[in-house]
């Protein structure tokens, strides 16, 4: 699957948020490229959509085919099918590895878990994209306990949301339950999201 490779602090620039989750990338808060603070044009309802829509896929390092799946499967759901999509993208093991503190980034948590890192209930789990359900418990093999990439996350692990639990000792986080729509980035408008996919 094709993924972008490119500068990271220039894709953040152009959509607007940092998707680091630093902030530095934002230093100057305006689109890169020569006409980037000199851009007045009005945008239209179209381009609003696809830049949320934009900035939810970059955020969450997806392809848009894969991207595209996923918003579909939410749409089936029962309830607000963007708040759907939301919780099905922070469900993923690799934003769940990132979110308990094992890596940095979410590209550094996806190579944890496909070079075979992490396990789900104690049986290893190499796939990014598998859907964690609540009561699900995310640990690390035993070999990979004392990479050093790892610990360095943790001590530098700023926030848990509430709806992970961490064992210190175990090295193992919990997912507790869905999260809610306040707990997610409130950057991201879905509503555009869905009326981009729905034209």
């Amino acid at each position: 699957m094709a993924r972008y490779t490119g500068p990271k602090f220039k894709l953040s620039r152009r959509v607007g948020i940092s998707l680091s989750g630093t902030g530095k990338e934002l230093k100057r808060p305006f689109p890169p490229g020569q006409h980037g603070p000199n851009q007045r044009r009005k945008m239209s309802n179209y381009g609003m959509q696809l830049q949320e829509k934009q900035k939810l896929r970059h955020m969450y390092g997806l392809g848009e085919k894969q991207f595209r799946t996923l918003f579909d499967k939410a749409t089936k759901m029962k309830g607000i099918a963007g708040e759907n999509f939301m919780f099905m993208l922070e469900s993923r093991l690799d934003n769940l590895v990132y979110r308990l503190g094992f890596s940095n980034s979410r590209p550094g948590a996806r190579q944890l878990v496909s070079h075979g890192h992490i396990t789900v209930n104690g049986k290893k789990v190499d796939i990014a994209s598998y859907a964690v359900s609540p009561g699900d418990v995310i640990g690390l093999r035993e070999r990979s306990r004392n990479l050093s990439a790892i610990k360095e996350a943790l001590a530098n692990r700023v926030h848990l949301p509430a709806y992970l639990e961490y064992d210190e000792t175990a090295m193992e986080g919990k997912y507790i339950r869905l999260p809610e729509r306040s707990e997610l980035s409130q950057d991201i408008d879905e509503t555009q999201i869905v009326e981009f996919y729905n034209r």
